[in-house]
This record gives structure tokens, sequence and C-alpha cells, in this order.
């Protein structure tokens, strides 16, 4: 069989200028506090959107790049959900794990067209906007650097898509990428970025992103935003391609309405101590989550990889983590995220007895690792370590199979929850821990605020 894992399943500190579901899932834990948060009351950056930079692999790495390793003379057209909208959008550009400079000819920002809603790629012609950086239309981004847009005037309402078109000149190594955007996206000869309609003679389709990281948009009053630090769980592998269905998206759904940002900063393939599919949790955490404009409040589904990728094609020789060692972790997360007075709420990890059946990781479970995965999770339901806990594992798994997720919920792979377990995962969330207290100058959870005093 043709094995995929999308089958399996910047630092933007500037910006800070400018179907029975279970509602006990989320519990307040005993013990964590966090500075108060000040108002957000005049208008802002928020961040409304997100793709965490990867390196590229080498070639002999298990699975496919779904990426030609270099571009040029080529345009790439991408589409993006927001979670909040607002009248003035800006986007962000990484060449984070590039080794030399890369030279952007031009950037347009448009809105998808309705009236053609089956041609690949298709653009309203009166959306259509020119992106520039510091005036120019082409612009150069740093090797290890991002790129910040100016602002773009786009009213946009709040969970509405957006297109993004990228002319590459010269030629570009594909250095920085997001593997698993679980949106299709184009790429297609010469500079196509004006195109309403794109000449796919030549097209090449493709999952991946390449370069774009970021999208905030303007509010006012300044939005708050949920960031989501995750694997491919919460990256949406299995998701259907397409359809927004990641729990983070259904979870932007419920707290649109709201005026509260979410933005995914899962990495399929990502681990919480040591570098994966992406560098590792605690290296990613001040670029992914804290320096993102508007982060109040952070999530953290993260670790199962850790348990489980040891003794796997991934990591043959590797050491499980103990469980003092991947606690430690999550502490360091949540001390680097109070001393920015940024909550964090923590996650337990769900079932996967069975996992990835018939792949060259048919061995990422075992009953010992999954008596590891038991024992962190007692962890985090104890509390003392996140200012509150969403039980996920309670949530997807079996109730007459409790180390297995439940059929209706289970992707087919055992790991990865489907469309309908995402659902069920986002619709799990007790929103009132993730909004501001009604009338609180600070903008404090009413439940963590409680569970403090």
């Amino acid at each position: 069989m043709t094995f995929e894992f999308t089958d399996m399943t910047t630092s933007i500190t500037s910006f800070l200028r400018l179907s029975c579901l279970p509602t006990v899932a989320v519990a307040l834990a005993l013990g964590a506090a966090t500075s108060p948060v000040p108002a957000l009351a005049a208008p802002g950056w928020t961040a409304s959107w997100q793709a965490s930079p990867q390196p590229v692999w080498g070639q002999d790495f298990l699975f496919p790049l779904n990426l030609p390793r270099t571009l040029r003379d080529q345009t790439v057209r991408q589409v993006a959900r927001l979670s909040l909208g607002g009248p003035r959008l800006r986007i962000v550009l990484s060449n984070q794990y590039g080794t030399a400079p890369v030279t952007v000819g031009r950037t347009t920002l448009a809105l998808p067209s309705a009236s053609a809603p089956d041609v690949a790629g298709a653009v309203l012609a009166s959306s259509l906007r020119p992106v520039t950086f510091g005036g120019r239309e082409q612009a150069t981004i740093a090797a290890g650097a991002s790129l910040i847009s100016d602002p773009v005037v786009l009213p946009v309402p709040a969970l509405a898509q957006v297109v993004v078109s990228l002319y590459l000149p010269a030629v570009t190594p594909m250095t920085t990428f997001h593997w698993d955007g679980r949106q299709t996206g184009w790429i297609v000869a010469g500079d196509q970025a004006a195109a309403t309609t794109l000449d796919t003679a030549n097209v090449l389709p493709t999952t991946a992103r390449a370069l774009l990281s970021a999208i905030a948009v303007e509010t006012d009053p300044a939005a708050p935003t949920v960031a989501v630090l995750g694997d491919s769980i919460t990256d949406g592998a299995t998701a259907s391609l397409d359809t927004d269905h990641r729990w983070p998206d259904f979870l932007a759904a419920r707290l649109a309405p709201h005026g509260v940002a979410v933005v995914n900063a899962g990495i399929s393939g990502a681990r919480l101590l040591s570098d994966g599919m992406g560098v590792n949790a605690l290296a990613r955490w001040e670029r992914d989550v804290l320096a993102q404009p508007g982060v109040r409040t952070a999530i953290v589904m993260l670790g199962i990889n850790d348990i489980a990728w040891p003794g796997t094609a991934f990591a043959r020789q590797a050491q499980r983590p103990t469980v003092q060692q991947l606690v430690a972790g999550y502490r360091q997360l949540v001390a680097q995220a109070h001393a920015r007075g940024v909550r964090v709420i923590g996650a337990t990890l769900t079932p996967f007895e069975g996992a990835l059946p018939g792949t060259p990781l048919a061995d990422y479970y075992s009953i010992e690792k999954d008596a590891l995965r038991a024992q962190l999770n007692e962890r985090i339901r104890a509390g003392g370590i996140f200012d509150a806990v969403i039980d996920f594992d309670a949530v997807l798994r079996d109730p007459a199979h409790p180390s297995r997720m439940a059929p209706r919920y289970d992707s087919g792979d055992h790991l990865h929850a489907g469309d309908e377990g995402h659902r069920a995962m986002a619709g799990s969330v007790d929103l009132s821990i993730l909004l501001p207290a009604a009338g609180d100058r600070h903008g404090a959870m009413p439940g963590l605020d409680s569970m403090h005093r």
C-alpha cells in the first residue's frame, strides 16, 4: 500500500502594535496562578489564522514532502479560513529555516469566488488586493526571519476564507513550510498572483503550505485569541480536506460569536520534549503561541508522540520519557506563559490502542506506552500543572474499551479522530474558561479567577 501521513492522520511582536457531548470535559485544575491580563479596549491586531512553520526533511524521511523542493517563476495560491474577521488584514511570511533570503515578486489577497466554487483557485475580481511590504510589492524575507505585510483593506467577516497568492520569480528552495494544511492549494507557472482564475495547464495541487504562516485582522476593540499547541491530532490529520473540520476549527466557530479568535499551532509529528516533524514545543512556544498578537489563553495537547515514537521507525533507539519529564516540560510552558500574562489549559491524551495498522508505524502502540499515557493523564487531571483541564480522553474513549477510541469518533486509524470526533472535542469545551468575564476590566476568566481566590 502507499502510505502517506495525511491519510493517517514569528515571533510577531510587532503585531502588538499594530450527538450528546460530555459537558464535564473541562475541569478546573488546582494551584496554578496567572497574572492579571490588561484590558483590550482599543482597536488592535489579533491573530486570526496560523500555520506553524516547519523545516523540510530529507528525501529519505518516511513521508513525502508534498511540495517541490525548489520553486522558480511560479505562483503559489493558498486558501485560509479566518476565525475572526475585520476591516483590514496583515499576512506573515516565514523563512524561519531558510539559509538564504527568499524573494517574493508579488503578493495578492482576495476572497474566493462564490460564483465559481468548483474552479480551482478562482477569486472574486472586485476583492483582489495587492499586498505590500514597506510600501513595495517586491519583498525579501531574510534567512531565518519572518516578514509582516502592510495592512490590507479588505473587510472580511468571521469564519470567512481568504486567498493568498505568492509569486516567486527566482530559484527558491523550499526550506520552510507547513506540511499538513488540510486545504488544497495550487502551484502554477509564471506570475498569476493577480489572476482571477488560474491557468492550470501545468498546475500542481498541494496540501502543504509554502511560506505563509499567519494572518492577523484588525478588530475594534482588540480581540483576545486562544492559541492551540498540538500535534497531528490538532493539526487535523485525517479530518476531511477543504472543510475546516479540525477541532480548533469547530472551536473557532463556537467562539466567533463571542469575539474570540482561535489559531491552530498544531504540527503533525510534533513532540513536547524532542524535535519531531517540527522543533520541540519548548523551542517553538514563544514563536507560535506567546508572540501571537492578542493571545491570552493557550491550550496544550501534546505528549502522545513523545510516548509512542520511541521504538518505531521514527526513533528506533530512543528511550521513552518518564511522567516526571513530561510534567516538567508542561510546567516550563506554563511558567513562561504566566510570565507573559497568558493562562494555559492542558488537555488529556486520547486513546490509541491499535493505532496505525498496516503502516510502517504499526508498532506505534504498546501496552507499556498506553500505561504511560494513563499515568500522565492522571497527573494532568489531578491539577497543579495547568490552569484548567480539558479531558479529551473522556470525550473520545470507548466506554466499553477505554484504551480504544469510540468507533463513531475514530477516523479508522485508531489514533486520529474523524470529523465527528473533532466536532465532539470542540463541543465538549466549556467556553466559560475561554471568555472574558463580563464587566471585568482585566478580562479575567471567571472560572480561573474563582479558582485562585
